[in-house]
């Protein structure tokens, strides 16, 4: 599940990456949080297009 303290984490870690660069264990445990990232996306996205329903003009 995506929470806003995933996210803050996540951007934490981006940062950090940027200015300092990361240790090993950081490196790995930001490949997980993108991983849970992605599949909370990727979760949501299937969750929406299930619900789409396609109408034919013709049919009623």
């Amino acid at each position: 599940m995506i929470t806003p303290e995933l996210i803050a984490r996540i951007n934490y870690l981006a940062n950090k990456k940027k200015d300092l660069g990361l240790s090993e264990d950081e490196i790995q445990e930001q490949k997980e949080l993108r991983e849970i990232y992605l599949q909370g996306i990727r979760g949501q996205m299937h969750d929406h297009l299930s619900r789409i329903k396609f109408v034919d003009e013709d049919e009623k």
